[in-house]
């Protein structure tokens, strides 16, 4: 097989690339009026608006080219069938099964898993139901007020986002916490303000072996048991979502509240299983299977919308075209909802984790550049930190700005004045503002001549930054289902094109392993690994900091 960057379709598009050096926003809207209709489409009760990219009708076509040549239609039907897509581990990619509405079977080594699925989502939905209406009792016989969900990465990321953003549709359950960090800051912080009697525990792990999460986990069962006075009191506050009944058992956790899930649900893709169990203790398992449904809405319309109009692969492809061909490294997601806050930070793990690869799926060295840099924050607060660079520093970074028609709180004139900004930010950076422009401007309120020249640099704003804006009516269990799905598709587009497995995350192992050694080595008698000078010397560095406090000044 050619290298990527030898292909028809990618000389094509590199051809094109070069004859578009000229090419401006601010000039492809005066030359065509009807360029929004043209680059913009909606499924799902998204719509994608990406008319103010760097593209024409010429570069989609060749962008959808680039697609077919490398056979996404093929690739997406082997996911959603069960193969073994994720090669390096020969495992199948199945998320999209926890959600899906059809009752054709499935079959992963010869058997049917939809009966699987259906019946821990029959278990969640007695438990939650309990847990809601009072029924489950924590040790005291007292009802459960507060959930702390114990996990990390995407057993934390992927339900602490979606808890947070649909906030307005968690009245009558639990208040839902997140703990990660294997910084005792973390947990600790979470459990005071917490009455043990009314907190339940989740503890989130495939394999119950994650160190973080069970070095967490261990230290709130000590917490509790040491609060109530019983090791017994751990079966009524703590659940487990697992495969590892052992582990769970052995920790006090009765294996009846244990919530299953699969080795063909990748971390970054698990809040749609059981890892989910905080969402629906939440929002009650009805909002959870309007999430669900959702995400079942974008895949079908992901495989069913042929692929210019199909809003996973456009995003797919037009982040790509930047990534690889424009070399622009970086881009933001910029979701103007103060409850989309942690969108970003789950996008980050999603599309890092997933297409940040330098080896292709045979093992070769990638001859493109893959997997950008993903950053964000809410508007407005980010306007206030780092647009600066996004609309005048010297790096090009295209943007997600993310927007609903209708907030969740429509107190006074506050989403007006947020929509306002949404929308003259990706206007300003896609026009920008000329020297004549900025002169006119200075020229209204008296500044004129040298002044005039001292300022205008500064002030002018070369525009053509590209953005696409998604829009929705209102953050609604279902459109965030059918948005989260929406990047999901996206990322698995975009590896596929570069030959990439999106669907392991050998990067994070390394780390992992040397951390044994040198926790071993922070206490020991003395230092016995194979380490580089930098990190010897900085493990006796931390020794001494960590040695009983000496009163300062006192005689060395």
């Amino acid at each position: 097989m050619k290298p990527l960057d030898q292909t028809s379709a990618w000389q094509a598009l590199t051809q094109q690339h070069n004859k578009m050096a000229g090419f401006h926003l601010r000039d492809a809207f005066a030359q065509d009026t009807q360029r929004f209709a043209r680059f913009s489409t909606s499924a799902c009760g998204i719509m994608l608006d990406y008319s103010k990219n760097l593209v024409t009708e010429e570069t989609m076509a060749l962008l959808i080219d680039l697609a077919e040549q490398e056979k996404i239609e093929s690739w997406r039907d082997k996911m959603f069938a069960g193969d073994a897509i994720n090669s390096t581990e020969n495992r199948a990619v199945l998320h999209t099964a926890l959600r899906t509405k059809e009752r054709t079977p499935i079959d992963i080594d010869g058997a049917d898993i939809l009966p699987g699925i259906l019946a821990v989502r029959q278990q969640m939905s007695v438990f939650v139901e309990d847990v809601r209406s009072g029924q489950w009792r924590g040790h005291t016989g007292k009802a459960i007020t507060d959930i702390v969900n114990i996990g990390i990465g995407g057993s934390d990321l992927g339900p602490l986002m979606v808890v947070e953003a649909l906030k307005p549709y968690q009245m009558g359950g639990p208040k839902c916490h997140f703990v990660s960090n294997v910084d005792a800051s973390h947990l600790v912080e979470t459990l005071k303000s917490l009455d043990p009697a009314t907190t339940l525990f989740v503890i989130a792990s495939k394999t119950f072996t994650t160190l973080e999460t069970l070095t967490n986990a261990h230290s709130a069962r000590a917490w509790l048991v040491e609060k109530l006075g019983s090791n017994t009191a751990v079966a009524r506050h703590f659940v487990a979502v697992s495969t590892n009944e052992k582990a769970v058992q052995a920790f006090g956790i009765d294996p009846a509240n244990m919530f299953g899930f699969w080795d063909w649900v990748g971390g970054r893709y698990s809040l749609w299983s059981a890892i989910g169990l905080s969402i629906a203790l939440a929002v009650g398992m009805d909002g959870f299977e309007d999430l669900l449904d959702g995400a079942a809405a974008m895949d079908t319309h992901f495989r069913t919308e042929k692929l210019s109009r199909n809003l996973p692969v456009l995003m797919a492809l037009i982040g790509l075209w930047y990534a690889s061909f424009w070399n622009y490294r970086a881009y933001a997601v910029l979701p103007y909802d103060q409850l989309l806050h942690r969108l970003p930070a789950f996008l980050q793990q999603l599309d890092m984790e997933s297409n940040g690869k330098s080896v292709d799926r045979d093992g070769n060295k990638v001859s493109v550049p893959t997997g950008p840099i993903v950053f964000g924050e809410p508007g407005t607060n980010g306007q206030h930190a780092f647009y600066q660079l996004i609309h005048q520093g010297s790096t090009i970074i295209p943007c997600d700005f993310i927007v609903p028609a209708q907030s969740q709180h429509p107190v006074g004139e506050h989403h007006i004045h947020l929509l306002a900004n949404c929308l003259a930010q990706s206007q300003a950076l896609a026009l920008g503002k000329t020297e004549n422009e900025v002169r006119d401007d200075l020229k209204k309120i008296d500044i004129v001549g040298s002044a005039a020249k001292t300022l205008i640099p500064h002030k002018i704003f070369t525009g053509n930054r590209p953005s696409n804006t998604l829009l929705v009516e209102k953050v609604t269990p279902f459109t965030l289902g059918a948005l989260i799905a929406l990047y999901e598709h996206k990322v698995f587009v975009q590896g596929i094109i570069w030959r990439i497995n999106s669907f392991d995350q050998w990067g994070v192992e390394l780390g992992k392993q040397l951390a044994k050694t040198t926790a071993h080595d922070l206490t020991a008698e003395t230092i016995t690994g194979n380490h580089d000078a930098s990190t010897r010397g900085l493990l006796l560095a931390v020794r001494s900091m960590r040695q009983p406090a000496r009163h300062v000044g006192a005689a060395e």
